[in-house]
């Protein structure tokens, strides 16, 4: 009997392990389809749906407060909200695919991406830059952890990861808008 009581706290101890090492597990691989440009694994790894709708949202919050209240309260203002909201829906759309993710990851403007001799080339024998290795990394509760890192200009970068079940998909880029 006390056999049996061992083997299920060992199975649930290792259970809670995997699910605690989950985001760093994510992390990882998020990091190695990066490097080896490999945008199917880095797809499997992130919810789009979830993490087009906070960006699309974060960017029309941006755009309503960057407009003030003097172009929200006219009716002119408000078209040039809802069509500087529709072009920025668009261009998120475009932008988060698993090429621009990875783009973004690198450090690399999106943009660049699409015109290869603009990129950057890597120095030989020096190993490629890997996406959120020096990122402070923290739970925030069991259900979702954060991997921040900061821009050229010291503003923060959150990375969000949510549990669903047993895994961690990166789900938000809070963004310093």
């Amino acid at each position: 009997m006390k056999k049996w009581i061992w083997l299920a706290a060992a199975l649930l101890l290792a259970l809670c392990a995997y699910v605690a090492a989950g985001p760093y597990l994510t992390i990882r691989a998020i990091q190695q389809a990066v490097q080896e440009d490999d945008t199917r694994a880095l797809a499997r790894q992130v919810d789009f749906p979830a993490l087009r709708s906070s960006l699309k949202l974060q960017l029309d919050d941006y755009l309503v407060r960057s407009a003030g209240a003097d172009a929200q309260g006219s009716a002119l203002g408000q078209i040039g909200l809802r069509i500087a909201s529709g072009v920025a829906g668009g261009a998120v759309d475009a932008m988060v695919t698993p090429v621009g993710l990875a783009a973004m990851m690198e450090g690399r403007r999106v943009w660049r991406r699409v015109d290869v001799r603009a990129l950057p080339q890597q120095p030989a024998g020096e190993p490629a830059a890997k996406p959120l290795q020096d990122a402070e990394r923290r739970y925030e509760s069991p259900s979702r952890f954060t991997a921040t890192v900061h821009d050229d200009a010291g503003r923060p970068v959150v990375f969000v990861l949510t549990r669903d079940g047993l895994r961690w998909r990166l789900s938000d880029i809070r963004l310093p808008l």
